[in-house]
């Protein structure tokens, strides 16, 4: 598995069999490059979404016209892509497991919001915020934790799916910060690697992961920190 941090909560995920964004805010992101765009939109094969804020959603309708890849969501952000033209959606909500060839994702719960402000200036709530489990045929097990605070029924996501791979918010504001996401690992995960994500984007969050690391200290964890489009393997 070859995962690229693409900034904020994007990733790139890579398979054998398929080609995944989650999260993919590139316009806007001042973290992003957009020469990084091409490689992250080549051959892709799914686009998976936390939830329905701009920094998450980003890009999704433009790459998924662009280039066909089926969008995963929850129910109410599903129905709203799809009145934005967007016809290969799988809508789940929380709990539900959805078959997506050679993987598939869970919905489990995360401590958020999800909405979209309309130029008329309302704010139209988009279902519940999840975290993604996804489970491989032949690759490690991948906890995306989407925006969240910490909470005890991690230890039930741990239970179930035992992840491998954990890509965890760490910016603080509007998720937890890097001490407490360092406890919610410690505590209620046994990840292989993490990656710590939800930092250096905005100037109101986190710009380092260096809190989040110092709370890691002796774990057997290895923490991934890549630069913007480096390649980790998994």
């Amino acid at each position: 598995m070859k995962i690229k941090w693409l900034g904020h909560s994007a990733f790139h995920i890579e398979t054998a069999k398929s080609k995944i964004l989650i999260d993919p805010f590139f316009s806007g992101n001042p973290a992003f490059r957009d020469s990084e765009r091409k490689a992250a939109t080549a051959g892709l094969t799914h686009i998976l979404l936390t939830h329905g804020h701009g920094d998450h959603v980003g890009d999704t309708v433009a790459i998924a016209k662009e280039t066909g890849a089926t969008v995963l969501a929850n129910f109410d952000l599903c129905m709203w892509l799809g009145r934005q033209g967007l016809s290969k959606l799988e809508p789940g909500n929380t709990g539900g497991t959805i078959q997506l060839g050679a993987f598939s994702a869970t919905f489990v719960n995360a401590l958020h919001s999800s909405a979209q402000i309309t130029e008329d200036g309302v704010s139209h709530s988009l279902g519940n915020a999840n975290g993604l489990v996804l489970h491989f045929d032949d690759e490690p097990t991948l906890y995306h934790m989407g925006d969240t605070d910490i909470f005890s029924d991690m230890a039930l996501i741990n239970e179930l799916h035992e992840p491998d791979i954990g890509m965890v918010p760490i910016g603080d504001r509007f998720t937890m910060g890097g001490a407490v996401a360092a406890l919610a690992c410690q505590r209620y995960f046994k990840f292989g690697t993490v990656f710590p994500c939800h930092y250096r984007s905005f100037p109101i969050i986190d710009q380092t992961p260096e809190t989040f690391i110092a709370g890691m200290d002796g774990a057997s964890t290895f923490v991934a920190t890549p630069e913007v489009g480096d390649v980790v393997t998994a």
